[in-house]
């Protein structure tokens, strides 16, 4: 009963991030919303993990989370940017 209320807390959470990603005011909002989202997917596998007694599904939710970080650093690197065309040429003086 605990983990189907958490994993539906999970899910409610999740869907609000969504709804912010996609109705944020701000890049900013939509950068950490979906940084939420994919926490809160790394939390439900975890969790789905746990409660199936798969040890396997750890290996995914661990692979998952550094996708996710690596996929936000990309994107705040982008952002921040503002030109795709400057990547690798951030150092250099012109």
């Amino acid at each position: 009963m605990i983990y189907t209320l958490a994993a539906l807390t999970m899910l409610i959470t999740m869907a609000l991030a969504l709804s912010r990603a996609l109705l944020g005011p701000q890049v900013w909002d939509r950068i950490v919303a979906v940084n939420v989202f994919g926490t809160k997917t790394v939390l439900l596998v975890a969790l789905i993990s746990f409660v199936m007694g798969h040890e396997l599904f750890i290996d995914v939710a661990l692979v998952y989370a550094l996708i996710n970080f690596i996929t936000i650093i990309a994107v705040l690197k982008l952002v921040r940017l503002k030109d795709p065309d400057e990547i690798g040429r951030e150092g250099e003086e012109s």
